[in-house]
Order: C-alpha cells, then sequence, then structure tokens
C-alpha cells in the first residue's frame, strides 16, 4: 500500500486531497499543529475507504523539530504533499514585521526545511514524489499581496531547482498552482467565479499530477493564459495598475 504524507492537513484543500488519496488506496499520514481536530477525518478514511490513517503533530514554523518529525514517520511516505500556507493580512504586513515574518516562514521557510529533508530521503530512496501548493501570486509581485506573493515566487523558485535535482535521483516533483479556491482561508474575498476553483478540484488535479508525473499544473486551465498575460505586461505600465 503507498503512503502519503499530507503537511498542512488541516485545510479544506488538504482534506480533500486527503479523501481523494485515501480513495486510491494510499495509507494516509496526517500532519498538523493540531492533529486532535484532524480526528473524525481519520476515521472517516479509515471507515470509508478501509485504508490506514495515522496523525502526527507537525509545525511548519517550529524548523528545528522537522527532522525529529520526518524520523519519526513509520513507514515512511511515497509522496508528500506540502499544503500549509498563510495568506496574512497585506496592509498589517506593511508596518509589522510579525506579520510579514508569519507570511514568508509559513509560505517559504519552513516549506524550504521539511521538504529538504523529505527530498534528501527520496534522494536516497531514488523513487517518490513531493508536490508543493504554491499559487499564482508568486507569478508576479503585485501591490495587494507582495509579502505573500514573493514567498510563493520563492517557494515555486525552490519546487523548480529540487525537480532539476531530484529527477537525476529517479524522484519527482510537482508544482501546483490552484489560483483562486473557496475555501476558509479565502471565504472574506469576492471571487471571480470563472477562475475559482473547489478544493475537490484540487485533489483530482494533485492526484492526476502525481500518477502522470507532471511538471506543473494549473488547476484551472485558464490561468495559464491569464498569467502569461500579466508576466507579459511593461514594467513600466505593469506598475501604474491597482492589481
Amino acid at each position: 500500500m503507498p503512503v502519503v504524507l499530507i503537511l498542512g492537513a488541516t485545510s479544506d484543500m488538504a482534506i480533500a486531497i486527503a479523501k481523494k488519496f485515501g480513495s486510491k488506496g494510499y495509507q494516509v499520514q496526517l500532519a498538523a499543529r493540531k492533529p486532535e481536530q484532524l480526528r473524525p477525518l481519520q476515521s472517516d478514511l479509515q471507515i470509508r475507504y478501509h485504508v490506514a490513517c495515522t496523525l502526527h503533530t507537525f509545525d511548519a514554523l517550529d524548523f528545528t523539530s522537522h527532522k525529529t518529525f520526518f524520523s519519526s514517520l513509520e513507514p515512511k511516505p511515497d509522496v508528500t504533499i506540502c499544503v500549509f500556507g498563510y495568506l496574512g493580512e497585506a496592509t498589517k504586513a506593511r508596518t509589522d514585521w510579525k506579520e510579514a515574518e508569519r507570511i514568508i516562514h509559513s509560505n517559504y521557510t519552513g516549506a524550504v526545511s521539511i521538504l529538504d529533508i523529505v527530498a534528501d530521503h527520496l534522494s536516497s530512496q531514488r523513487k517518490g514524489t513531493i508536490v508543493g501548493i504554491s499559487s499564482v501570486a508568486g507569478e508576479r509581485g503585485r501591490q495587494s499581496n507582495y509579502h505573500y506573493g514573493s514567498a510563493k515566487a520563492g517557494f515555486t523558485a525552490y519546487l523548480s531547482g529540487l525537480r532539476n535535482r531530484l529527477f537525476h535521483d529517479g524522484a519527482h516533483v510537482v508544482t501546483v498552482q490552484p489560483g483562486f479556491t473557496y475555501t476558509r482561508m479565502t471565504e472574506n474575498l469576492q471571487l471571480p467565479k470563472l477562475l475559482t476553483g473547489y478544493p475537490a478540484e484540487v485533489a483530482d488535479a494533485v492526484c492526476k499530477a502525481v500518477e502522470k508525473k507532471y511538471n506543473v499544473i494549473y488547476v484551472k486551465w485558464m490561468w495559464r493564459w491569464v498569467m502569461f498575460v500579466i508576466r507579459s505586461l511593461p514594467e513600466p505600465l505593469f506598475k501604474k495598475m491597482k492589481m
């Protein structure tokens, strides 16, 4: 039975991903700061799909604990999916370093810390997959969320480099660009329906990407062209826009 590790397993997106992989026969390892919140999901996966499901304490911002956390996992995962992140308050982050720091560490530093450890294991095993949930916000800095966007830009570049490294070791890395998604993190935002997906759509796309060994996926195909246009705008024009 293959094993999937989901980092940041309490989010709506992560729950949908856990159910999708459970339905495919994966043993599921759910990791979060408060794993006790995941007991209903654990029971549901075990009963509905007849798969093993374990809960693990994981804090993305407690970097010193990451090596011990991964060492404690038994069995080691075949697929590791990094779902955690923090949108934060963009206006507050401009003047409050604690908020800016949390955004940066939650979306970049914490992910790099744990995935470096996972990558070393996959390299030694010469197999396995890492999936990183990044964001289209990282494709060009915008005034509305440049702390979050810059952290996701760094994460996207990190995943690209990691994919290049692990290819030579027989392992694979997938970068996922969900675009807008209806979740608790975005419930207070006005989102365009055409460009906004649901957690179940993300889960389907992630599972397919793992199976097909895709490199970079946009959950909603339109985002590939939207971001192409945004990236193509000349800087003298782009800086005048309010985005």
